[in-house]
Formats: structure tokens, C-alpha cells, sequence
């Protein structure tokens, strides 16, 4: 089997699930604070949480001025949720430094953005790429464990790490960051409809491309 580049599995995925349009959110404030809701947890308990808020999701200041006890609270459903809460807490402070305007944010380099984004406690490498992409419209892969799973299921040779893994998937990929965000969405749809935990592989759109698949393919016409 010849060994596909990260490009024409991002090819094969949008041909099959067609482009997803992320990130689910009605304003940019939402898509940030959904980022962090989203840690350890899964999306439906972040939708409960953001219900629980309300129209307060478009309001920075809103964040900023709330006790932190009642925030927790607001977001229970989350999990982590006092945790959480901090998260916010110290994000929001860091984007009043930019009068909570995103077209200011934008501007900044990307370096030096993710390099601030890194230094708000709670704030990890899979968060701050998520926020660069889809709030700051920056380029840059999110190597989180989809990727992980569905790379290695391929049989490509994947970094152990995940900031080693995020540079060797970038030198395939053109410098656009609609595909950026388009594959993140792809990979996580195709983790939760084919490349589970336990996979489903008949019906793969990668499957002629996976060393995975190919030997379950294989293990089933025999």
C-alpha cells in the first residue's frame, strides 16, 4: 500500500462528509468560551452549559464582572466546572487587554499570539490552536487524539508529541485556513462515525488507504 499524505486524506474525508462549517457557535465570544467547556468533556454537556448562560455568551463583560463561584455554577453541567470557571475567568482577562475585539486580536502575529494564549492558566496547546483557528483565523493543525487515532490507524509514522505532530501534518498542507479549520471538523466526524474507539471500517471512506482497514478488509474476505 502506498502511504497517503496528510493532504489527500484531508481530500478523501471532504469528498465523503462534505464541509462541515465550524465552529458550532452564533458569535465569536461563544466559540471561545466553547473551547474551554469542551475540555474533558463532550459536546452535549458543553450545549447545556452555554443554554444555562443564556445570551450571556455574547457579553465579555459579562465574564468579566461575574464572581467566579456563580459562574461555576452556571456551567455545572460542563463538568469540571470550577475548574472551568478559572479558565474563563483568566482567558477573559486576558482579552479585555485587547478591549475584547477580535479584529484587534487578529492582527496579532501568530507566534506571539499562541505564545499568549499558552500563558493563560488553563489554556493548553489543543485550546489555543482550536482559538487561533477558528476565533483569530490563523493557520495551524489541531493534533489532538482524533488525528492521533486516525493517523496511526492509517499507518502513517506519527510524532509521538503533539507540537511534533502539528509541524509534520503543516509541511503538507497549503497555507489556508478554512482547510485548517474544515479538517479538524473532518477528523473529528470521522472519529465519532467510523474511526471509534472500536472501529467501523466496511463503510470507511478511507478504508483503501488504511493499513487498519485494509487488514480488516482482508480478515473478512478470508
Amino acid at each position: 500500500m502506498n502511504i497517503p499524505d496528510y493532504h489527500e486524506i484531508y481530500y478523501k474525508l471532504y469528498k465523503y462528509y462534505g464541509p462541515q462549517s465550524w465552529w458550532p457557535a452564533r458569535s465569536t465570544l461563544e466559540m471561545l468560551l466553547g473551547s474551554i467547556l469542551v475540555q474533558r468533556t463532550n459536546w452535549r454537556n458543553v450545549e447545556k452549559a452555554l443554554t444555562r448562560l443564556g445570551d450571556h455568551v455574547h457579553d465579555s463583560n459579562y465574564f468579566y464582572q461575574i464572581e467566579e463561584n456563580e459562574l461555576a455554577e452556571k456551567i455545572r453541567p460542563s463538568g469540571f466546572y470550577r475548574i472551568k470557571a478559572a479558565r474563563i475567568k483568566a482567558f477573559i482577562t486576558w482579552y479585555r487587554k485587547y478591549n475584547y475585539d477580535v479584529s484587534i486580536v487578529q492582527q496579532i502575529p501568530h507566534d506571539k499570539l499562541r505564545s499568549e494564549l499558552l500563558s493563560i492558566k488553563g489554556i493548553g496547546d489543543e485550546t489555543a490552536d482550536v482559538m487561533l483557528v477558528y476565533a483569530f483565523k490563523k493557520q495551524a493543525f489541531i493534533a489532538d487524539q482524533y488525528a492521533n487515532r486516525i493517523f496511526n490507524r492509517i499507518g502513517l509514522d506519527v510524532p509521538s508529541t503533539y507540537r511534533s505532530l502539528q509541524k509534520v501534518v503543516e509541511r503538507d498542507l497549503p497555507n489556508d485556513s478554512l482547510l485548517y479549520q474544515e479538517y479538524h471538523a473532518l477528523l473529528v466526524e470521522h472519529a465519532k462515525i467510523h474511526c471509534k474507539v472500536k472501529p467501523i471500517c466496511n463503510t470507511c471512506p478511507v478504508q483503501t488507504i488504511c493499513e487498519f482497514g485494509l487488514n480488516k478488509l482482508g480478515e473478512f474476505r478470508g
